[in-house]
């Protein structure tokens, strides 16, 4: 079973593949899942964006959550890993959505220096006041 890629057309994030493994996953739910991924990393300033998510679909009919996802994607030099179990193709890309973004938002504020203090406080080592005797 060849994984079929659906990212050729997908202008925002075009180094994001979006694949299904094995032959239940239809073309809707690949497409309904990219436009999320998308949405996820659809943001200003973010540094180059690359990966691959893998759509599945549970073959057993008594699954609970027969849909699953796994995304490895890389922001800059940084890795993300993200996995999603849900009962629907919908709900699967609404969770892969919720869970990118988070993650991004994550790196991002880990990124922004504007947040750091320019000196480490007196307790974590950084410099004292000076004492007047």
């Amino acid at each position: 079973m060849t994984p079929r890629d659906t990212g050729a057309g997908a202008p925002a994030t075009p180094a994001v593949r979006v694949r299904a493994e094995g032959g239940d996953v239809d073309e809707q739910a690949l497409a309904y899942v990219r436009s999320k991924v998308d949405a996820a990393l659809d943001r200003p300033g973010l540094p180059p964006v690359a990966g691959e998510v893998r759509v599945a679909r549970a073959a057993a009919h008594h699954a609970e959550q027969p849909w699953s996802a796994r995304a490895e994607i890389r922001v800059g030099g940084e890795l993300l890993v993200v996995h999603a179990r849900e009962a629907s193709a919908h709900e699967l890309g609404d969770r892969l959505q919720n869970r990118l973004r988070t993650h991004v938002e994550r790196f991002c504020d880990r990124r922004d220096t504007s947040r750091r203090t320019a000196a480490p406080p007196p307790w974590r080592g950084g410099p004292s006041p000076q004492r007047q005797h």
